[in-house]
């Protein structure tokens, strides 16, 4: 059974097949890269969509206090809910499990609303880069 509708479009990286045919990504897999791309882009960082992506790269250098995890999962939630209109976002919680490796866990709980399907996404969110 497919679910394509769920939404199909190129995969990320972008890569090419044996054919030299750009790579789809397909359903959850599709969702789930969308989401990986918001919080990976920085706002601004898009010319022509200045407001495209996620502040959290603002809290790049802060101090990983409770302030700063709870405006780090407001921000994913608010870029979330702004731009991936196929999910609401149930949950979003911070992890300092790696804070020693540099890097703070964004745990995001979510729910697909096309197919009621719930679904986890861990982000690595990298303090020092």
């Amino acid at each position: 059974m497919t679910r394509t509708f769920l939404g199909t479009g190129w995969n990320f990286p972008v890569r090419t097949d044996s054919r030299s045919t750009i790579v789809a990504a397909a359903d959850e897999t599709d969702i789930e890269q969308s989401i990986r791309i918001i919080l990976g882009t920085a706002k601004g960082e898009r010319v022509m969509r200045p407001d495209f992506g996620c502040d959290i790269h603002d809290y790049a250098f802060a101090v990983v206090d409770t302030t700063t995890r709870t405006l780090i999962s407001s921000s994913v939630e608010e870029a979330l809910a702004r731009w991936e209109p196929r999910i609401d976002v149930e949950r979003v919680d911070t992890s300092t499990a790696d804070l020693d490796a540099g890097r703070l866990l964004v745990e995001i709980a979510y729910r697909i609303r096309s197919s009621n399907a719930r679904r986890n996404l861990v982000y690595p969110f990298y303090l020092e880069e």
